[in-house]
């Protein structure tokens, strides 16, 4: 290698030695990063439960609206909330009723076409109603990501910016 070539490749070299020490600092300063939290979704829910409770939200088709767990049919295109840390905003109960009203919404108002809109499932047995019920209120958020659930279950309900 000649004198000119070691240069030019002692500069590079440096130049890419300089980068990657920048972008580690950074990383390491980076208040965000630091703090990493987590995955911020989870469930109380027992592994009984969660199966049977999984195993009817596929029995209805709820994944061709909803996401849960992150997983959606990306065939379909339908703005409905996302499942993830619902329980820690609407209570047992209130799914209860939700999944037993003869129309939905008249407990929660959509802004969707009717062909889009929350079908009743006051037609299920009563114990899958529950069911379904205690899993959705099992599905919990941690504190530091509620604000965010709660901004994304009403942009999707309303399609309005949400103003806390």
């Amino acid at each position: 290698m000649k004198r000119g070539e070691k240069v030019i490749f002692g500069a590079i070299a440096a130049v890419v030695l300089g980068l990657m020490g920048r972008n580690l600092w950074h990383i390491e300063s980076d208040p965000v990063r630091q703090g990493d939290q987590g995955i911020p979704f989870y469930t109380t829910a027992s592994a009984d439960v969660s199966r049977r409770a999984l195993q009817l939200i596929h029995q209805q088709g709820c994944k061709q609206c909803h996401s849960l767990w992150t997983v959606r049919d990306m065939t379909q295109n339908v703005p409905a909330p996302i499942l993830d840390g619902l329980g820690s905003v609407r209570a047992e109960e209130w799914f209860y009723q939700y999944f037993s009203a003869p129309d939905p919404q008249s407990i929660l108002p959509s802004r969707l076409k009717k062909q889009y809109r929350m079908p009743s499932y006051a037609g299920l047995p009563e114990q899958d109603r529950r069911l379904l019920a205690s899993y959705m209120a099992s599905l919990k958020v941690k504190d530091w990501y509620l604000p965010e659930t709660r901004k994304a279950e009403y942009e999707k309900l309303t399609g309005k910016t949400y103003q806390p």
